[in-house]
């Protein structure tokens, strides 16, 4: 089992800045993957960034270059710096950990913090 806390979601003007956070319960060492996801009504929820235990990252074709994805193990806590925001980016935005297990796969998810970028 692990617990996510997010913060820093917000409002904020298209091309403005704004920094995810994500603390687990748990050591990000006992954790496969750390991701950040995002949903907008009527739509599935969709990854945005993903980090890995050995700290390989992958993006979104729609954020790459503007967002940066980072952990701080020593603080159990991922980051999702996103700049040059677009209001397209405007969404709930959910932390994700993956937890790969003798008998499974295991997604554990965060409440949500909104990001809604104006234009």
């Amino acid at each position: 089992q692990v617990q996510l806390v997010e913060s820093g979601g917000g409002l904020v003007q298209a091309g403005g800045s704004l920094r995810l956070s994500c603390v687990a319960s748990r050591s990000l060492f006992s954790i496969n993957a750390m991701g950040w996801y995002r949903q907008t009504p009527g739509k599935q929820r969709e990854l945005v960034a993903q980090i890995k235990s050995g700290s390989t990252t992958n993006y979104a074709d729609s954020v790459k270059g503007r967002f940066t994805i980072s952990r701080d193990n020593a603080k159990n806590t991922v980051y999702l710096q996103m700049n040059s925001l677009k209001p397209e980016d405007t969404a709930v935005y959910y932390c994700n950990a993956l937890i790969v297990a003798l008998y499974g796969e295991y997604d554990y998810w965060g409440q949500g913090t909104q990001v809604t970028v104006s234009s």
